[in-house]
């Protein structure tokens, strides 16, 4: 393989919309999450050389009590795009929520106004309980339907800013729909997640990047193999990222007390929320995070009990900087080219991990790519 052949990593970092703090499933967040305390986790990722950040969507918290502070998605994001000057965003949403020809409008605005900063996570699927609710219900397949139209309207009105646009599918019609000016050049990118059978076959046939969340690398593996046959058969070809928390400290036994320390306070209230979350999901992302292991321990590095108190991702890398970014180097091998990361608190962890974790993580994959030239 040549230098050519592969392009420079990615890493990212996220938004705690949900609250921030070294412990977390508690009711009420440590760090509430305010525009000033999000303002700085942004312009701390930016000031690292992150290159863009992930804020997920959801309608109650999902880290702390459900009750508890929660920062909107699509506000935040455009509050803090105000604020920064390089660094992406990377806005999840979910589709039936706004309509399609409101939503290009307001992606192109955002992407205009931001001088090209937006890209955009698709989230058909969500948590269990959350959608309903705002009163929507719907079937698993119905919701990746409503997915690709919703993709394929938004591409449709980019493609041909100022002019009326008619679209009609099973889930989404449009007549007359305008978007003016369209986003700039060339437009957002689409990342989509899930495991299942209909989640790879869209993010096959429209999405930019798969996002996975972490699990041992075998599945992985297996994960990938299947979304490039499902591509293959699409007449694409698609690119991969990994979500994942990391735990990190330079005694490894000291990272993995610092992991347990992490849920050490969680409430009885939370535990609950999060169990029925999870308990029968359809959701194949939610349930894979949610299995029980043995002291959490998922394999050797990885650690799921953030997944007691966390919707959604709850894994985490453990253990010292040069372990963290050697697991890390394992995914990259596998034909990662993105990694979004996170870790408690959101601040202090960012330039943890930009300062000790990165450079390892880069020098290795440096060297790799030169041996194999």
């Amino acid at each position: 393989m040549k230098n050519t052949e592969r392009p420079a990593p990615v890493f990212d970092w996220f938004i705690p919309i949900d609250g921030d703090g070294v412990r977390i499933g508690t009711d009420r967040a440590e760090r509430e999450p305010t525009f000033e305390y999000l303002r700085e986790v942004v312009e701390t990722a930016e000031r690292q050389g992150f290159e863009r950040l992930l804020i997920p969507t959801r309608f109650s918290n999902g880290l702390f009590n459900e009750t508890a502070p929660l920062a909107e998605t699509w506000t935040t994001a455009t509050a803090l795009a105000a604020v920064t000057e390089r660094i992406r965003f990377l806005v999840a949403v979910r589709p039936g929520f706004i309509p399609p020809g409101l939503f290009a409008q307001m992606a192109a605005t955002f992407d205009r106004m931001s001088g090209g900063r937006l890209d955009i996570n698709v989230v058909p699927g969500g948590i269990q309980g959350d959608m309903e609710r705002l009163g929507v219900t719907s079937s698993h397949d119905k919701r990746y339907e409503q997915a690709a139209e919703f993709m394929a309207a938004c591409r449709m009105l980019w493609e041909q800013p100022g002019e009326y646009i008619d679209f009609e599918g099973s889930t989404t019609t449009l007549h007359n729909a305008v978007v003016s000016p369209g986003p700039t050049s060339p437009g957002p990118s689409w990342y989509l997640g899930g495991a299942s059978p209909r989640a790879l076959e869209l993010a096959a046939s429209q999405g930019d990047t798969l996002l996975m969340w972490i699990q041992p690398v075998e599945e992985t593996e297996a994960l990938m193999a299947r979304a490039r046959e499902a591509a293959t058969n699409a007449g694409r070809t698609i690119r991969f990222g990994l979500r994942t928390h990391l735990v990190i400290s330079n005694v490894e036994d000291d990272a993995w007390q610092f992991a347990e320390s992490l849920i050490s306070d969680a409430s009885d209230t939370v535990l609950a929320q999060r169990d029925s979350a999870v308990t029968g999901t359809a959701m194949v992302g939610a349930a894979t995070q949610a299995r029980s292991f043995e002291e959490h321990r998922v394999s050797e590095r990885l650690w799921n009990g953030i997944s007691l108190v966390r919707v959604n991702l709850g894994t985490a890398i453990v253990g010292t900087p040069n372990q963290v970014a050697d697991e890390l180097f394992r995914y990259w091998e596998l034909g990662i080219d993105e990694f979004i990361l996170s870790g408690f608190p959101h601040v202090e962890e960012c330039t943890h991990v930009a300062n000790t974790v990165l450079p390892l993580l880069r020098e290795q994959i440096n060297i790799a790519l030169n041996t194999r030239q």
